[in-house]
């Protein structure tokens, strides 16, 4: 608990209540850490400075305690304390990746609400609450700067691969293309042979068309052959083999006998009917 006595006389006169002990506690263990207090409440101040002391107005509000913390790489922490009855919640957010750890302190465990200005008496089982800090609310130190820095790194960069690939409005990016490469046109057909398809039965030109074929849309075949004729429709041979056809009628259709249009209706030449 070195430094922690010094601490706590420079605040003792703040020290109205078991909670501010707590939180007294807790600043030393996030000092002790590597971090320095820059200030209090939520937002950065112009008067903001690293000091491993608490700010003039850390116990103004008794319900809630916020403080803000930074330590040598640039690694910024919210430190925010709430009293419940006789607990007191700790919630600890990285501002960069928005992680949060979390402690619950049981108050009368640990402080003796009686012997508040009196250092050597005021905590109790200390080394409990320091085990309970460390392993709960403190973010891990025992990786490297530049380690830490890459994985802050590398997980700012998946949130905003996120943020791009949830935004209708974003226009891609100018990377190339990732897939199969496209589909080129064949040199040699002619340039301006676009839609001469469409002028040859026989599909045996090129440049496309827009009269869509059934059999060669690249759907799965019936195994209907048009050039062996539809009954009752086209006799055999009348569609060349392998020309485009587009099949009219349903193939193998037998209407009934007599044909219902085989007679015109009674009175049709009659003007008045």
């Amino acid at each position: 608990m070195a430094g922690l006595e010094v601490l706590y006389a420079c605040v003792g006169g703040k020290v109205s209540c078991p909670q501010d002990a707590v939180v007294c506690f807790v600043h030393w263990e996030m000092i002790k850490s590597g971090y320095r207090c820059i200030g209090s409440g939520d937002e950065p101040l112009s008067s903001d400075r690293r000091s491993e002391l608490l700010p003039a107005d850390w116990s103004r509000n008794k319900e809630l305690y916020s403080l803000r913390y930074k330590s040598e790489d640039g690694d910024s922490q919210l430190l925010k304390a709430i009293a419940v009855d006789s607990t007191l919640i700790f919630n600890l957010m990285n501002s960069s990746t928005q992680q949060v750890s979390d402690l619950t302190v049981n108050i009368s465990d640990h402080v003796d609400s009686d012997q508040l200005h009196t250092f050597n008496s005021v905590f109790k089982d200390a080394d409990g609450l320091t085990e309970k800090v460390r392993t709960q609310l403190l973010p891990s130190r025992d990786r490297p700067t530049g380690q830490r820095r890459s994985q802050r790194g590398e997980e700012e960069e998946e949130q905003r691969r996120r943020r791009e690939d949830s935004d209708p409005l974003r226009i891609p990016n100018r990377q190339p293309r990732q897939g199969p490469p496209p589909h080129w046109r064949d040199p040699v057909v002619p340039p301006f042979a676009a839609g001469g398809a469409d002028l040859d039965p026989f599909g045996t030109r090129g440049g496309g068309g827009m009269i869509v074929d059934p059999l060669r849309s690249g759907f799965p075949r019936s195994g209907f052959d048009p050039s062996s004729g539809i009954p009752d429709i086209l006799p055999p041979g009348a569609v060349p083999p392998g020309a485009r056809f587009d099949p009219f009628g349903a193939p193998g259709r037998f209407r009934p006998r007599p044909d219902p249009d085989h007679m015109p209706p009674p009175g049709y030449d009659d003007m008045f009917m």
